[in-house]
């Protein structure tokens, strides 16, 4: 399925006062992704973030290495007072990721559980080749079709979440892939309800925009304790280091 960038905006500008409390998964991504990073190169001159949200990432990456210039993407302007109270100097660009116009080429991108967000990550490999200079790194984390499995069993909804050896092959593209890893972290809950809840404040409502009656909730709720007595939710990140070559 795709999503339309205005309703992802919505849903994650609603639930980012929660969403450090929740996105555990997404923290542990960020740790890894950044330790992974550093041990590659951990110098930089020209630092892009994408998708900064409340500051995971960038939290991360300012402990481990260091910069001339870093620039911070996001959907929502609201990200600017996150990372704002994070790094004291960067440059803000609210807007979509695919659309950003630079004054210089960057010699890190880099960007924790986003990239499953675009439904033609092909486009966004062309569009980051052309704003990150030759040997630069690109450096993301994303899921694989894995991730909320039990959800899509469940409702038939899901992302367009791609295998790592589907993303190997189309970042491959203009880059030389230097590192992958690919793990799975099961996140356990008392009740379907706070399930829900967690999915709701971590913006993953976004999933869809409709809105569940009473009754649908409730026959949710049965059914995952039926089919999931466990009442775990299964996350599958994908973390993936490149460097350009052309």
């Amino acid at each position: 399925m795709q999503i339309n960038p205005k309703i992802i905006k919505n849903q994650f500008e609603k639930s980012m006062e929660k969403y450090n409390d929740n996105a555990i998964v997404q923290k542990i991504t960020a740790e890894k992704l950044v330790q992974n990073l550093a041990e590659i190169q951990n110098n930089f001159q020209n630092i892009l973030e994408l998708g900064s949200g409340t500051g995971f990432l960038t939290e991360e990456l300012v402990k481990k290495v260091t910069y001339k210039n870093y620039y911070a993407n996001d959907l929502t302007e609201k990200s600017k007072k996150y990372l704002s109270q994070i790094i004291p100097e960067f440059t803000f660009i609210c807007g979509n990721a695919q659309k950003i116009t630079l004054s210089k080429k960057m010699d890190l991108i880099i960007s924790n559980a986003m990239f499953q967000w675009f439904s033609n990550l092909e486009k966004l490999r062309l569009h980051l080749e052309k704003i990150i200079q030759k040997d630069g790194i690109l450096a993301f984390s994303t899921f694989s079709p894995e991730n909320y499995r039990e959800i899509r069993a469940l409702c038939g909804i899901s992302l367009e979440y791609k295998p790592l050896d589907e993303l190997k092959k189309i970042f491959s593209n203009g880059f030389e892939i230097i590192y992958t890893e690919e793990f799975e972290y099961k996140m356990e809950f008392t009740n379907p309800l706070e399930l829900l809840a967690h999915m709701k404040n971590t913006g993953v409502n976004s999933l869809t925009m409709k809105h569940w009656t009473f009754k649908e909730v409730k026959e949710f709720c049965e059914k995952y304790k039926s089919k999931y007595p466990e009442l775990t939710l299964t996350y599958s990140p994908i973390i993936i280091i490149c460097k350009k070559i052309v």
